[in-house]
């Protein structure tokens, strides 16, 4: 087993990392989890429970393009020409929706990052002399991976303006000079964990 991850008998995933690996994964995570951050906290009593559970988050997208990425307008324009009332309409479509779901959406996805940080630390404290340490997620983990893995991805891509219409191949054939070339190889790299980690949650 060496650089994907592996069913487990009974459900889950398994994947083999050796230092290095886990501390590029580790690092990559933590960089995303301070990309997402706590977002616009409203305010109020930050000792209230309630005040929390229906407290509204942001109504405009983020400014940074990765982020962007990450927190999309729910109600995307069509490919069709709309016209005045219709951009309007799906603009406060979008706005209202963002408001109350956003501050979930960014407190689950930094919670998965922090996941995979802490799990590839329970597995770093067990390895010694860059010998490979064997991590193995329940189902319920390998689906939390699998967000933050995707969620990488897609702010890495978009930081190497990778689009939908592009895979990035060309990307590949850059010298090894060029300083995009470590976040180039981070974003296959993190492909080939995310394929075969969805891999492992199909059914046989």
């Amino acid at each position: 087993m060496s650089g994907r991850f592996e069913p487990l008998p009974g459900g889950g995933a398994a994947i083999a990392l050796d230092e290095v690996e886990i501390s590029i994964l580790r690092s990559l995570a933590m960089q995303l989890a301070e990309l997402i951050g706590p977002g616009d906290q409203p305010a109020g009593d930050d000792d209230d429970p309630l005040a929390a559970l229906f407290a509204e988050g942001p109504s405009k997208p983020p400014e940074d393009p990765a982020l962007a990425r990450l927190f999309p307008d729910a109600y995307s324009p069509p490919d069709r020409e709309l016209g005045a009332r219709e951009e309007k309409e799906a603009r406060e479509a979008s706005a209202e929706f963002r408001r109350f779901t956003e501050n979930d959406l960014r407190a689950r996805k930094r919670d998965d990052a922090l996941t995979v940080v802490r799990d590839l630390d329970a597995l770093g404290s067990g390895s010694s002399g860059g010998a490979p340490g064997v991590l193995e997620l329940a189902p319920e983990k390998s689906g939390r991976w699998l967000g933050a893995l995707n969620d990488l991805r897609l702010a890495i891509g978009t930081r190497l303006e990778v689009t939908d219409e592009d895979d990035g191949g060309e990307l590949l054939r850059l010298p090894d000079s060029d300083p995009r070339k470590p976040m180039v190889m981070a974003y296959f790299w993190l492909g080939g964990l995310q394929e075969t980690l969805i891999e492992t949650l199909l059914p046989e």
